[in-house]
């Protein structure tokens, strides 16, 4: 096995729950962000909680620690619920939502198209382009619904 591969695998299995929604927290800020913000963001029970998760981060080599103490996030790593989602500058959004986008506006130039050109759309077209309508839409919206933050 390739040592990426292994090094992927590794950080699978290390990067969940809590310490997985702490990365989430750090990486849709994109700001450095202290143990008490991370504690009062995620709703952690104490600022040890949180500082055990930012420092498990820190030895996976996903965050530093900066001079003020407090933690940025070094490298985008896409495992399990991440690998869902893109990021836009500030924007994270689900990767099947461009998908949505796509057929949502083919099926409207479609039936615009027919209609200013006084024709009847293949009902054929409209069937199989709905049904991709629905499945990307349905699925943007189950990936967001089970986001971390």
């Amino acid at each position: 096995m390739e040592n990426s591969e292994i090094t992927r695998k590794r950080l699978e299995s290390e990067l969940r729950g809590t310490t997985l929604r702490t990365y989430w927290e750090l990486f849709s800020k994109n700001q450095p962000m202290g143990v008490r913000e991370i504690q009062r963001s995620l709703r952690l029970s104490s600022p040890s909680t949180a500082l055990y998760h930012l420092e498990k981060l820190k030895r996976l080599g996903l965050v530093e620690k900066n001079s003020q103490g407090q933690f940025i996030p070094v490298e985008m790593i896409k495992v399990g619920t991440l690998r869902q989602f893109v990021r836009f500058g500030r924007l994270i959004l689900p990767r099947y939502l461009f998908y949505a986008a796509f057929f949502w506006t083919a099926l409207i130039s479609y039936i615009f198209n027919s209609w200013v050109s006084n024709l009847i759309p293949d009902a054929t077209v409209v069937a199989l382009t709905l049904c991709a309508v629905a499945a990307t839409t349905y699925e943007a919206a189950r990936t967001w619904r089970e986001k971390l933050f």
